[in-house]
């Protein structure tokens, strides 16, 4: 006989943040993780061979886990990252975002009421960095309004997921979540997208992801990914 789904036990979480030279913001988004009343079992700082006080500040706070990347790239550290994990969740932030307070609390929660999903996001707000220019290409109306957080920062996800979805592409120098988030909803993974924003995303000039040149071409390589394997399935079918 099957035991009834107990909602009330909360599931562990592992916190991801990549950073390579990230000392302006990271204290920042390491004090963001705190503003739950869910903690984390452990923060991971997948540390890229950065240069600056970044793993020194990293270090003054509890619960942190410097793993020093083997590997390059983006993608390369939220891996190596989830290899290291121990909670049944996982999230993630970056060093120059920030959580808004409760976020934590709001998906742990939801989740546990609702073991069917795999995966759930928030609403995320764009904000630009004072005295900062928005990064030539970047949706200027993304700083009007809040929007469904397809983005790593908004993310916690059962481990589970990434056995069914694999893990995330290093062949993508960026949008590598992008990529991702096509293969979750290709595969029809049960999520749900929270209406409450909870994620502040930083607007500033040494945005990687905003600065890449190769972006665009990257950004079509994952949507024809998705096309294709759509094509695949209703050929199956």
């Amino acid at each position: 006989m099957t035991e009834p789904h107990d909602a009330t036990r909360l599931p562990s979480v592992s916190v991801i943040l990549t950073v390579r030279n990230g000392e302006r913001f990271i204290a920042e988004a390491l004090e963001s993780v705190r503003l739950s009343s869910v903690q984390p079992i452990e923060i991971l700082v997948v540390d890229g061979l950065s240069t600056d006080r970044t793993v020194r500040i990293a270090r003054g706070f509890a619960g942190v886990t410097i793993v020093s990347q083997r590997s390059e790239g983006i993608a390369n550290a939220y891996n190596e990252g989830i290899a290291r994990s121990r909670g049944e969740l996982v999230a993630f932030i970056s060093h120059d975002d920030r959580w808004l307070p409760g976020k934590l609390d709001r998906q742990v929660s939801f989740m546990a009421a609702h073991p069917e999903l795999l995966l759930t996001v928030t609403h995320v707000r764009h904000v630009l960095q004072d005295g900062a220019s928005p990064p030539a290409g970047f949706r200027t109306e993304l700083l009007d309004r809040a929007v469904p957080g397809f983005v790593m920062e908004a993310l916690v996800a059962r481990r589970t997921v990434f056995d069914r979805v694999g893990l995330f592409d290093p062949t993508f120098s960026v949008s590598e979540d992008t990529d991702w988030f096509f293969r979750v909803k290709d595969a029809g993974v049960p999520l749900a997208v929270l209406p409450e924003t909870l994620v502040e995303k930083r607007v500033h000039d040494a945005n990687t992801s905003l600065l890449d040149p190769r972006i665009n071409t990257l950004l079509l390589r994952a949507l024809r990914g998705s096309i294709a394997r759509k094509r695949a399935a209703n050929l199956d079918h």
